[in-house]
């Protein structure tokens, strides 16, 4: 049976594979944290990007707090790998959900939930009444400022909602949530820090606002790669949710810069030659997402595109590249990192070209 292990040469890897160079990863950690934890904002790192206890933890280490998963069926992956101070970011509707929301609450009570209407906080209040768990969920208002995805409405809306919660005996507010996710990618970094500093306004006003109101605003949280070198120069702003970071991907790398470096590759290797300037890779919609664009090959001389599910194509202008043989190995960057990981099973750390570490994708295809 295939197993690769600890020690291996990442070149004797079957393809496509995804690997991760861990000089360049530590590198993105630490300059994340020497960045933004001076300032004294927490970060809470949004680990749908690496979808991996491991990976939260290691960043824990690093001096992250906590950390975020988007979908419940994560939280419910990761809390049981063993990391388990995790907030989850999207509402938990319906009522299937929210029995499961229960019942991992009966086993991991620092998971902490968003709500963003009066039916969501109540269908939760009434599950966890009848369940015989006495302490309350730590909520967060989801505000929204900007995106239009989820989130109570600024002002009197967010002030009605969390007045309906308060009256909720299961339910305890604790902060606020708001995530400007449609800059995240904004190429001018003025204009993107403008509409950034726009959104923490409408975020700590609201905050205010309830505090005044004598809730609990404990928790402000927000921010994204792209965003929270911005967020953490706000006042009344203690938390940011970065995910990206640690491995990047084309389009953040195109929106932010070379800041991060491009830490996680998808090794592949050439099937077929088709023309003089033109090979056939075995790494297609599969392995690679398309969303963000194309993913491109780390040597820039070759050019990606996509020959189906299985397939992509290498190209290559006639100016002396070299030409690429069958049998040959190249290494591709994703162009959105998030859903390209949920394509795969393992990440094959190596330094240096030598495997040192293999972990799971835990929460791999958890969407629910």
């Amino acid at each position: 049976m295939y197993a690769p292990k600890v020690g291996d040469s990442v070149q004797s890897l079957d393809t496509p594979s995804m690997v991760v160079d861990l000089d360049l990863m530590e590198a993105n950690i630490k300059k994340l944290t020497d960045k933004l934890l001076p300032t004294g904002v927490s970060i809470r790192p949004h680990l749908k990007t690496t979808k991996s206890a491991i990976l939260a933890k290691k960043l824990a280490a690093a001096g992250c707090k906590g950390g975020c998963v988007a979908k419940l069926s994560e939280a419910e992956v990761i809390a049981e790998a063993g990391f388990d101070d995790l907030l989850i970011t999207c509402e938990i509707i319906g009522a299937a959900k929210v029995k499961r929301l229960v019942e991992l609450y009966r086993k991991h009570r620092q998971i902490r939930i968003v709500v963003d209407s009066a039916l969501g906080a109540s269908a939760i209040n009434e599950a966890l009444a009848t369940s015989g768990i006495e302490q309350p969920i730590n909520v967060l208002i989801d505000l929204d400022v900007g995106l239009h995805r989820t989130g109570v409405a600024a002002g009197e809306p967010a002030l009605a909602l969390a007045r309906h919660v308060r009256t909720l005996k299961h339910l305890k507010i604790i902060g606020i949530q708001g995530y400007e996710g449609h800059l995240q990618h904004l190429h001018d970094r003025a204009d993107r820090e403008q509409q950034c500093l726009e959104s923490m306004r409408t975020l700590t006003s609201t905050a205010e606002a309830l505090r005044q109101d004598g809730f609990d605003m404990g928790v402000v949280t927000t921010g994204g790669t792209g965003t929270a070198e911005f967020c953490v120069t706000v006042p009344g702003v203690n938390e940011v949710q970065p995910g990206s970071f640690i491995f990047m991907d084309t389009d953040y790398r195109n929106a932010v810069g070379p800041f991060y470096s491009n830490s996680l590759t998808i090794l592949s290797t050439v099937l077929s030659r088709q023309g003089p300037r033109a090979v056939t890779i075995d790494t297609g919609l599969k392995s690679l997402t398309t969303d963000s664009g194309l993913a491109e090959c780390k040597d820039a001389r070759y050019v990606y595109g996509v020959l189906g599910d299985e397939h992509g194509s290498l190209t290559w202008e006639n100016d002396g590249t070299p030409a690429l043989e069958v049998g040959d190995v190249v290494e591709m960057i994703p162009s959105h990192i998030d859903p390209t990981i949920n394509l795969h099973d393992f990440y094959y750390a190596h330094r240096k070209g030598v495997i040192e570490e293999i972990w799971p994708v835990d929460s791999r295809g958890k969407v629910q």
